[in-house]
């Protein structure tokens, strides 16, 4: 992973590969933005102009490339887009700091060394452009022969260091914020591979394993529940989904507790490796994409991770469900009864809304521990894709000021997200003549109906959130900003604030 440093250093001075600088959307023309006074200065101020004549305008996620001036060690400077320029005195916004970085990171592939000359106000900025260097840099090339020729036949291995000029190395809050980005990037980059991981490789019980390794790395408690305890326990969501598959199903538990935490944050991703729509078979263009139906486990993961090594005084606790969607003999059937964790019956009229029956043996799980709220997160619904395109996700709350918190702490770190309703009228469409409930309910409105079965596994008086990031998971479309294309790690950086937050005391 790339390397990131700070420095105090004069760009000039300064040996790198190249000189990254920020330019913005001026009323009239392109300016150059703050942090790029010195590379100005040696086009004599004139690089604003310089840029315009190139075809520069300031826009979001542009990109430039010109030579750097005489006197100066690094050959190339690169200058990327930041957006309209803020209000006097307003500072540039964290989210463009962050995806500036990454277009420009992504750019730099095959380099060596950059220095990242961008408007640097405080920890925050700092923190920002480590995360946006960091994800841009993000490459996947596992199964591209080996990772190693691959690079060095075409020459794009990932930038392999970072200096964030006016980051002052001794600085314990800048020091803070570049520990904090590092651990926040490298984790999610790991569930990113988690996700771009083909189905084959990443079966429940390998998913279950990688959780065991990174448990014992980072002195997590682990706890997995194979088919066997999950028979003994009556988890009929999950051994239902699962029992189509020659891979049979997990449920794992990972624990984070640190002993001066007062809070505990429950989190519930759901994990099926592999989605075919069971015997509700998808139909063909819909199953190419589905080895990333367990994002939201890989979020989860993730984040427990992530809090462990940030030594956060909150007690974190993940529930990965765990489970392969295959059609076969032995799989669930459209009119069969499933008996769930909780004790409720469920009649499953479309062994396609698998997520839902995972995640609600895995909420009741959750629930017996009574922790202060509990926040799952799972590619749900297309009904959810449908309402709010393919970058933001949904989020439904059992508390109104909660939906709100987890909203705001999505915005905060740059992730898009929209607060939806749980309307009760759309309750009784799953009723059912010989359950307690089905999994299915009206067709309109299909991911607030799966919002609603989901808070009927919720443990009474419990605070909890539900984030359908079903459009956000995964990126089929080409990388912009720092987001590139495949699986993209949505929610690991809200569920990483929310625990900051807890921690903190700030979350209620």
């Amino acid at each position: 992973m790339t390397a990131l440093t700070l420095s105090t250093a004069a760009a000039p001075g300064l040996r790198a590969d190249a000189i990254v600088i920020g330019v913005a959307k001026g009323a009239k023309r392109p300016v150059v933005a703050p942090g790029a006074e010195a590379v100005d200065k040696a086009y004599d101020g004139k690089l604003a102009g310089v840029l315009e004549t190139l075809g520069a305008s300031g826009a979001e996620g542009e990109l430039t490339k010109l030579p750097a001036p005489g006197g100066f060690k690094a050959p190339l400077v690169v200058a990327v887009g930041l957006g309209t320029e803020p209000e006097k005195d307003a500072g540039y916004d964290a989210e463009a700091l962050r995806k500036a970085a990454g277009v420009a990171a992504r750019a730099l592939n095959g380099t060596r060394k950059a220095a990242f000359a961008l408007p640097v106000d405080g920890p925050g900025a700092i923190g920002a452009i480590g995360e946006g260097v960091l994800l841009g840099a993000y490459s996947f090339d596992t199964y591209k022969e080996s990772a190693k020729d691959a690079q060095a036949k075409n020459g794009k291995a990932p930038l392999a260091e970072a200096t964030v000029l006016g980051g002052k190395p001794r600085d314990a809050a800048h020091k803070g914020a570049v520990a904090r980005a590092a651990a926040v990037s490298e984790e999610l980059n790991r569930a990113r591979d988690l996700i771009n991981m083909p189905p084959n490789d990443l079966t429940p019980q390998a998913f279950a394993a990688i959780a065991q390794g990174a448990a014992k790395e980072h002195g997590l408690k682990v706890q997995v529940l194979d088919e066997k305890a999950l028979v003994k326990g009556g988890y009929g969501g999950i051994l239902g989904v699962g029992g189509g598959s020659a891979a049979a199903p997990r449920l794992v538990k990972l624990s984070y507790s640190h002993p001066k935490a007062d809070k505990h944050l429950a989190l519930v991703g759901k994990g099926i490796t592999y989605d075919s729509g069971g015997i509700s078979l998808k139909p063909a263009g819909h199953n190419e994409t589905m080895k990333c139906d367990m994002s939201g486990a890989a979020a989860v993961f993730a984040a427990v991770v992530t809090a462990a090594r940030l030594g956060l005084r909150v007690n974190v606790t993940g529930w990965l469900a765990l489970a392969e969607n295959m059609p076969s003999g032995t799989a669930v059937r459209p009119g069969d009864v499933l008996r769930m964790y909780s004790g409720k019956t469920v009649e499953v009229l479309n062994t396609d809304a698998e997520g839902r029956l995972v995640l609600a043996d895995a909420l009741w799980a959750a629930s017996q521990e009574a922790p202060d709220a509990i926040v799952d997160v799972a590619t749900l619904t297309g009904a959810m894709v449908l309402a709010l395109g393919s970058r933001t996700f949904g989020v439904m709350s059992n508390d109104e000021a909660f939906r709100s918190a987890v909203h705001e702490a999505a915005e905060e770190v740059g992730e898009p997200a929209w607060p939806m309703p749980l309307p009760e009228h759309l309750r009784k469409g799953m009723d059912s003549s010989v359950a307690d409930i089905a999994n299915m309910g009206e067709r309109m409105g299909g991911g607030l109906v799966a919002g609603l079965f989901l808070r009927e596994f919720v443990g009474e008086g419990i605070t909890w959130a539900h984030l359908d990031i079903a459009g956000p998971a995964f990126n089929e479309g080409g990388p912009f900003g720092y987001t590139p294309k495949g699986g993209t790690g949505s929610a690991v950086r809200t569920l990483v604030r929310l625990a900051e937050l807890t921690a903190a005391g700030d979350l209620g």
